[in-house]
């Protein structure tokens, strides 16, 4: 009973003692879309299952999870959607790195890139005017769906096979009526 009660104090005193999170200038949102209008600025936008509209200027990272991406204007650090797509506008600038996991990229004219452009499992459109300041990587998602179609044809065959000698042996069992 005594070691509960100073199990409790001490989670009480541990809780009281912590540093609160602040987000200003954050915009966090779960289930409901984060638009930034044309004349105003955000530190960071995440969003999770949800869409992130950036029509004016993120200073921080902008991350969506099932969701999408559109650059407008300018992301000033990292881009990153995983189970979505991102898209940028003509002339649009994301100075950090655009990373896109299992989803589609579809980039404007004169898009500049400051860092590394990632787009793993998915499709890149992207006109030769884009600009990339580092590495391009793409990796098409047929790359993970080959090996795994080709497994699956793989249990089909042999589900197929066995079957079918299931049935060659029942049939052999089976004693037709002779012909008359």
């Amino acid at each position: 009973m005594k070691r509960m009660l100073a199990l409790s104090l001490l989670g009480s005193a541990f809780a009281a003692a912590a540093i609160p999170a602040y987000a200003n200038q954050d915009a966090v949102h779960i289930f409901s879309n984060v638009y930034v209008a044309p004349d105003s600025t955000v530190h960071d936008a995440v969003c999770i299952f949800c869409n992130v509209n950036v029509e004016g200027e993120v200073q921080g990272d902008v991350v969506s999870i099932f969701g999408t991406v559109h650059i407008a204007n300018k992301a000033d650090h990292d881009v990153v959607s995983i189970f979505g797509g991102v898209s940028a506008d003509d002339n649009a600038h994301i100075d950090g790195d655009m990373v896109s996991i299992f989803g589609l990229v579809r980039l404007g004219e004169n898009v500049s890139i400051g860092k590394d452009m990632v787009a793993m499992f998915g499709i890149v459109h992207a006109p030769d005017s884009v600009t990339v300041g580092h590495d391009r990587v793409a990796m098409p998602a047929i790359i993970l769906s080959a090996p795994t179609i080709f497994l699956v044809l793989i249990v089909i065959l042999i589900v197929r096979e066995y079957r079918a000698y299931r049935r060659r042996q029942y049939f052999a069992a089976y004693n037709f009526p002779p012909r008359g």
